[in-house]
């Protein structure tokens, strides 16, 4: 590694952002994220075992980059999906290739049945339902199988063919192939898949977990692992439909999160768009906090008009990214949060709704500032009798 390289690294702040790397044309070939940065960008060039051979090749090409520094960690995830969005990388799409989403879609075979498919490019896809998209291949083919398995649903007759399949002697499939009452009673079986895949039912979770529980009790552990496995990439399916429909709905969230020594940062995120990113002086007495708390209202306010009101188009696999970045920050401890109505910021609202959701967001932020405070000292304290 170059002298000029070592000594930039050695003079990255340990603070979060997000790190541009260079080839020797000046290219930027690779974009991450840090919390701390010059932690991660010290981790490239540490010989390791653990690099995949990948790593090892970007290392290989990298003689200079550039930072971006960000307040907190959450702003340098989003901001690394924008620039990679952006910028297109070439090394961001060999470590994570962009074609790698999955879909699941139900579409109707000739037979008049409807089936559950696993497929890789929707523009080629006509089925009747679709859901994704989906970032593990590998899960999701897991996932429907296992689902299939559980509800006996696992066909192995061509479509179009009439007549008891291999797997119904197996007991994998409860005959729809032959027709008659097995096949009505599939289509329902369909629609119970559809709806537990909208998340407006977990019965086929719970079947699964029982299943899991089953084979556990006849001491038969190999069944029982693979259900559990089975098991779990189902709930990543859900986890995703719930991120999916998070940004495509365009849920209103207000958030507050602490930065120290009295400084916040306010965020409003529609869906998984951020509108609003602004650094302010947290209030220290209740009457300042009632005049913070019409601050912040008209803040928001302002910056959904500015924003305008345009509908959120089809979601994209970078959105599924920021969505799931979103989703996740705003279900985790880490920052006060206080969904919004979107009656509240129209033009001709009253303004006392959305300056009585900051007030309560204030006191929520003040709330879970001692109990980190109590936290810390409970470490401290821990710490300092393991040192004695």
């Amino acid at each position: 590694m170059q002298q000029e390289l070592k000594e930039k690294i050695r003079a990255l702040p340990l603070t979060p952002g997000v790190y541009l790397m260079k080839d020797s044309l000046g290219n930027i070939i690779y974009v991450g994220k840090a919390k701390q940065l010059r932690r991660r960008v010290q981790s490239y060039f540490v010989k390791s075992s653990g690099h995949s051979p990948k790593t090892r090749v970007l290392v290989s090409h990298i003689r200079d980059l550039e930072i971006r520094r960000t307040d907190t960690e959450f702003e340098a995830f989003l901001l690394e999906c924008r620039l990679i969005k952006e910028l297109r990388p070439a090394y961001n799409r060999k470590m994570k290739n962009p074609e790698a989403y999955t879909y699941i879609t139900i579409h109707r075979a000739r037979d008049g049945l409807r089936y559950l498919t696993v497929s890789y490019n929707p523009e080629d896809d006509h089925g009747l339902r679709r859901f994704g998209p989906y970032s593990s291949r590998g899960t999701v083919e897991r996932a429907v199988d296992g689902i299939k398995e559980c509800l006996r649903i696992m066909c192995s007759s061509p479509a179009g063919k009439r007549g008891p399949c291999l797997n119904h002697a197996l007991g994998r499939c409860m005959g729809m192939c032959a027709g008659g009452s097995a096949a009505e009673a599939y289509e329902g079986i369909v629609n119970r898949i559809i709806q537990f895949l909208e998340g407006s039912s977990t019965e086929i979770l719970e079947q699964m977990d029982k299943r899991m529980l089953d084979a556990a009790e006849r001491f038969d552990f190999e069944a029982a692992a693979r259900y559990r496995d089975e098991g779990r990439a189902v709930q990543y399916l859900l986890q995703k439909e719930k991120m999916i429909s998070f940004a495509e709905t365009g849920h209103i969230s207000m958030v507050l999160e602490d930065m120290g020594v009295g400084i916040a940062k306010l965020f409003l995120i529609k869906g998984n768009r951020l509108l609003l990113n602004h650094r302010l002086s947290l209030p220290t007495e209740g009457a300042a906090e009632a005049i913070q708390a019409q601050e912040i209202g008209k803040l928001v306010s302002a910056a959904y008009a500015a924003s305008g009101a345009d509908k959120q188009s089809a979601i994209t696999r970078f959105d599924v990214d920021e969505a799931q970045i979103i989703y996740s920050y705003l279900q985790s401890a880490a920052a006060c949060c206080c969904p919004l109505e979107e009656a509240w910021l129209e033009a001709e609202a009253d303004p006392s709704a959305l300056a009585e959701a900051a007030a309560r967001l204030l006191q929520d932020q003040v709330r879970l500032a001692v109990l980190e405070a109590a936290a810390g000292d409970v470490e401290a304290e821990e710490h300092a009798s393991d040192e004695k």
